[in-house]
């Protein structure tokens, strides 16, 4: 995938319930060109960056928007904003939006977190990992993470308040379930977000970060009862063995779709007022990398887009 810079004299003509909004920052986000495609909204040119902070209000361009983050103004529908608190600044309020509705889907309608529940958080130094994390231990929760590196360890290490438990899969030994049951006294994990799973034998398996991923059945066994199973893989295949077990332990697994809150805007302006009320209180605080300026926005999306960000990426105007 290629990106450019396409020049723009004007704005499309304003149509009903559309609010200009003079851009202040966009966080890039990585674009997913099957779902686009599967939904039919695939272009020959796709624009780039739907998180944006602005003046008055802040908001997501919907998936269907033919408008780029990445410029000074831009056109955006009333549904899709929200009032920025004047406490949050602007790379802060368009750098959380993506990952904080996706932990707030997955917390709060996907696995109905409460007080007392214990939570394993997959990749827990990733950005959607981090506020993860802070949302589950607002609410009471117990946190298990796991850290793909010696540097997501030690930041994992350093969060306040602390995760109850840290553990380090960058060398491929340690056994994610036995961990999990070992810091349950065996019950298993109330609610489980992965970052992905591995979903065939080692030897099918090519890149090096999928050999880190946790084993479905893995998943599977960690899992207590009336368990919550919450899952970003796509392509995964419950096998009747493996349906057996989650029945047999009155478990759940919901499907975490980035983009669906998006496509259904029913919920969404009350999540982004949420969450913007938490980081504006300080209860999170979300994984921003230094703010980028436009000129660099065509490399940083690059990297974006291979996945090789290891944090949030936002462009500042």
């Amino acid at each position: 995938m290629t990106f450019v810079f396409q020049e723009r004299e004007n704005l499309p003509p304003t149509r009903d319930n559309d609010v200009k909004v003079q851009v202040r920052a966009c966080a890039l986000s990585w674009i997913d060109t099957k779902l686009l495609s599967e939904i039919k909204l695939e272009k020959e040119l796709l624009p780039v960056g739907r998180e944006i902070s602005g003046v008055v209000l802040e908001g997501i361009l919907p998936l269907d928007s033919e408008e780029s983050g990445l410029c000074e103004v831009v056109l955006v529908h009333e549904h899709y904003l929200v009032r920025k608190p004047e406490k949050v600044c602007w790379v802060e309020a368009a750098g959380t939006v993506r990952d904080g509705v996706r932990a707030y889907t997955a917390l709060h309608y996907l696995s109905q977190v409460s007080p007392g529940k214990t939570v394993l958080v997959m990749d827990g130094a990733s950005p959607f990992g981090t506020i993860a994390i802070q949302l589950a231990q607002h609410r009471g929760s117990k946190v298990i993470s796991t850290a793909y590196c010696l540097e997501d360890k030690q930041y994992l290490e350093r969060l306040r308040p602390p995760v109850a438990r840290v553990i380090d899969v960058s060398n491929g030994k340690i056994d994610v379930a036995e961990s999990c049951l070992e810091e349950t006294g065996g019950l298993g994990v109330d609610i489980v977000l992965d970052a992905g799973v591995k979903l065939y034998s080692a030897e099918d398996e090519s890149a090096s970060k999928s050999q880190l991923l946790p084993h479905k059945h893995d998943i599977i066994t960690l899992l207590g009862v009336g368990g919550h199973w919450i899952t970003t893989e796509k392509n995964l295949q419950l096998d009747p063995p493996d349906s057996h077990s989650l029945f047999l332990k009155g478990a759940t697994v919901s499907f975490l779709n980035d983009e669906i809150w998006n496509l259904s805007n029913i919920q969404q302006g009350k999540y982004l007022y949420i969450l913007l009320t938490k980081l504006s209180s300080g209860i999170f605080r979300p994984q921003l990398d230094e703010p980028i300026p436009l000129y660099e926005a065509k490399v940083s999306m690059e990297i974006v887009q291979k996945n090789q960000a290891r944090k949030r990426q936002v462009i500042q105007f």
